[in-house]
């Protein structure tokens, strides 16, 4: 497939902030200098937070942003390109496939650890105290059955080293820097991280721009990719929103949400700057 394609992958979870407005401009910007195509993907996997209504305010309020994409869910309803469907709720069956492939080579084993962060695996990591926690390897040689998670074994050691478009080099050690993590949830639900690389890899995308705050899932996705045999994309790290002192913006906050913002009568422009600028005034 030839050609720059990039993405935005909001979770219909809670309405977009400003930290999500300058991830998806910078993503949008990327995608129109590189003349190529920005998919949206509506990253739904978590049932028990997923709502219709954030779902309908998420793209309403990106158009009202003024962000275009080309392929993926629509205001209209419409839901145009050919690698759909685009809502993961509806892509069980690609990921099943791919978890199928990992267990047949043997890089996943079952976890029965009772951990309460495995209840937000199918999350994305908001912050980098919202990591995932390194995992201590409680059932990596047990040869557990039965419910539980099932968890990718990373290679002990291995080095993930990538040149980010927006940080220069960077470089994780498997084993050190981040533990064997969660592929699926014991409920079946597929992680973020297994969502992610399965999703990008059959949709083509060939760079992906996020928050700086997820440099670590990158270094997992890797191992993946290469578990895998699939290609590794560009990536792209933006710095984080932060306030006028400089201290960066608390996760959510309902007074940054873009359907807040627009209530109190800030124009899409002022958002924009404020986005693009990094800082809220």
């Amino acid at each position: 497939m030839a050609g720059y394609r990039g993405r935005i992958a909001p979770s219909p979870t809670g309405y977009l902030h400003l930290g999500h407005a300058r991830t998806f401009l910078i993503a949008e910007q990327r995608a129109r200098v590189a003349g190529g195509v920005l998919v949206l993907r509506d990253e739904d996997l978590d049932a028990s937070r997923a709502r219709p209504e954030y779902a309908r305010a998420m793209l309403e309020d990106l158009a009202w942003l003024r962000i275009r994409w080309e392929e993926g869910p629509q205001v209209s309803g419409d839901e145009p390109g050919a690698f759909g469907p685009y809502r993961q709720s509806s892509r069980f069956t690609l990921y099943r496939k791919v978890i199928g492939d990992l267990q047949r080579n043997g890089w996943l084993y079952r976890c029965t650890c009772s951990r309460r962060d495995l209840a937000s695996a199918a999350r994305a990591p908001h912050a980098e105290d919202d990591d995932e926690p390194l995992y201590p390897g409680t059932c990596r040689d047990r040869g557990c059955v039965g419910e539980g998670a099932l968890r990718f074994r990373v290679p002990e050691g291995e080095v993930v080293g990538f040149v980010d478009g927006g940080l220069g080099p960077q470089t994780f050690v498997a084993g050190r820097d981040f533990g064997d993590f969660v592929v699926e949830r014991r409920d079946g639900v597929p992680s973020y991280q297994l969502a992610c690389v399965a999703d990008d890899f059959a949709m083509g995308i060939t760079e992906v721009v996020r928050g700086r705050d997820l440099l670590r899932s990158t270094a997992r996705q890797i191992l993946l990719q290469r578990a895998l045999a699939y290609p590794t994309p560009d990536y792209f790290h933006c710095a984080l929103m932060v306030d006028a002192h400089g201290q960066r913006l608390a996760k959510r906050s309902d007074a940054l949400s873009l359907r807040a913002m627009r209530e109190r009568g800030v124009s899409a422009a002022e958002v924009r700057a404020m986005a693009l600028g990094g800082t809220v005034r």
